[in-house]
């Protein structure tokens, strides 16, 4: 059995890898296959690539604009600035798409249809719910169609690249959650607190119960100890008074059965 651990593959980073070296139409290139691969969803990293960050001046720019685009933007973005980017494949379009949706849960996790339509531009329900299944398939995002309120309910999704205006945005979430945390622990503390004070309530009530029962049974003891040493004193009694009694009659009767001589004189 071998002892290799496995390490986590991240599909960005061979593109990342190839930029060091790419230039010009080869960074395009470049581009073009990290927006078509299907598992790439981030970019942050192969923007900031020195090859790639030269073609934001030049002939080349329209590609550099694009793959910032997937990087921040959604597919409503894409439609107003249609005509200065390259037009997308089908499956870039998908992959957009999909992105929107990402962006679109940061601030509503029920996402309804007619929303999704608008931005996505869909024809129809059914190809809508097609692509969310998409991109649910793709771990893209987690969640289910819930069709009898005609919306997405969004349980998961994938995070997307931060731009440097969305820092303190980031803080100040972060802060909230930090606020929200200290107040869950002082209230568990509180919670823990109280738990403390009646298991010790409850074991004192205990063992005073204990204490009263034990001199309950005490007295008891001590009632039927009593109880049994006047029964065996009175049965003692009545055993002699008996054996007296019983002498006294034998006398009677010998004094009873006896011949009288005067009698026999007669």
């Amino acid at each position: 059995m071998s002892d290799t651990k496995p390490t986590s593959f991240n599909p960005l980073e061979q593109f990342v890898l190839l930029a060091k070296s790419a230039k010009g139409a080869a960074a395009v290139e470049l581009i073009k296959q990290a927006l078509e691969s299907p598992g790439v969803y981030v970019f942050g990293e192969l923007l900031d690539m020195p090859n790639i960050s030269e073609l934001e001046i030049g002939q080349f720019q329209p590609y550099y604009n694009l793959l910032k685009l997937f990087a921040f933007g959604t597919y409503q973005e894409y439609l107003k600035n249609i005509k200065s980017l390259p037009e997308l494949t089908a499956f870039q379009q998908q992959k957009l798409r999909h992105l929107t949706i990402v962006t679109l849960s940061e601030t509503n996790k029920c996402i309804p249809y007619d929303m999704l339509v608008q931005e996505l531009e869909m024809k129809n329900l059914r190809e809508l719910e097609d692509l969310v299944i998409e991109a649910i398939y793709g771990d893209v995002i987690r969640g289910k169609l819930d069709q009898r309120n005609a919306r997405l309910e969004v349980d998961f999704a994938i995070g997307r690249d931060a731009q440097v205006n969305d820092i303190g945005r980031i803080i100040r979430t972060l802060n909230d959650w930090c606020e929200a945390c200290d107040a869950i622990l002082g209230a568990v503390e509180t919670q823990v607190m109280n738990a403390n004070c009646e298991k010790e309530r409850h074991i004192k009530h205990r063992a005073t119960i204990d204490e009263e029962v034990l001199n309950i049974k005490k007295t008891l003891k001590s009632q039927i100890q009593e109880t049994d040493d006047i029964s065996l004193a009175s049965e003692t009694r009545n055993e002699t008074l008996g054996d007296k009694g019983k002498k006294l009659v034998k006398g009677k009767g010998l004094k009873t059965n006896a011949p009288n001589k005067f009698w026999n004189k007669s």
